[in-house]
């Protein structure tokens, strides 16, 4: 099986299988958004990123397996309503940036900012802060060697555009600064990118795209 990322809610998670992680991806809920689960292949530890919905689902996928930490990307509710049962059921230790903590539903127990790692076992992904989208927006950065970079970038970057920033010009040229100079002008055309809602893309093909998102203004 390849991945493609192409997933819709109500249907099977898409795995990839990289020499240190298992990524599994799967939409849920009314906002079609993805959850995503990594695991390490050496421990079996996981963790999951934005538990955004349809906690049942998202147990499903994690089965009996042990889930450490959930990461929330960012405070709008969409992506954290199955966090409190998911969190409860699992044990895991609840995970989001300083600004945007104090919405979600439940204690934070562990605050990150950029620069900051998240472990999944042996692997480290890096915290990347993207201010524009909400203040405390964040995306998480894998470097696998030989097997690529893969970045998950809740709201903040898609295919076609950054976030919505709603029309609010400081608020655009913020994020569209951070995308620009946090993630493309320090990562390779080849990173993978796991957006919070829809298809994935790489750097690649988006980089071209950049002049047009920024003379648009969204």
């Amino acid at each position: 099986m390849t991945y493609t990322g192409d997933v819709q809610v109500g249907g099977p998670a898409d795995v990839r299988e990289l020499p240190e992680l298992t990524i599994s991806k799967l939409a849920v809920g009314p906002y079609d958004n993805n959850a995503y689960l990594l695991r390490s292949t050496e421990t079996g530890d996981g963790l999951l990123i934005d538990a955004a919905a349809e906690s049942d689902r998202l147990l499903a996928l994690i089965a009996d397996e042990p889930v450490g930490s959930i990461v929330t990307t960012h405070q709008h509710g969409d992506h954290w309503q199955a966090l409190t049962q998911v969190a409860k059921v699992t044990g895991a230790q609840v995970i989001a940036h300083p600004l945007d903590a104090s919405a979600l539903p439940l204690p934070v127990d562990r605050l990150v900012e950029g620069g900051d790692t998240v472990n999944v076992g042996p692997v480290s992904l890096e915290v990347i802060h993207l201010r524009g989208h909400t203040p405390g927006s964040i995306a998480l950065l894998y470097d696998g060697g030989e097997a690529g970079r893969h970045l998950f970038t809740g709201d903040s970057l898609f295919p076609g555009g950054v976030g919505n920033t709603w029309k609010d010009p400081e608020r655009f040229t913020q994020l569209y600064n951070d995308v620009v100079q946090r993630i493309f002008d320090r990562l390779p055309d080849d990173t993978w990118v796991y957006p919070g809602h829809g298809k994935d893309t790489t750097l690649g093909a988006e980089r071209p795209s950049l002049p047009e998102w920024k003379a648009r203004g969204w």
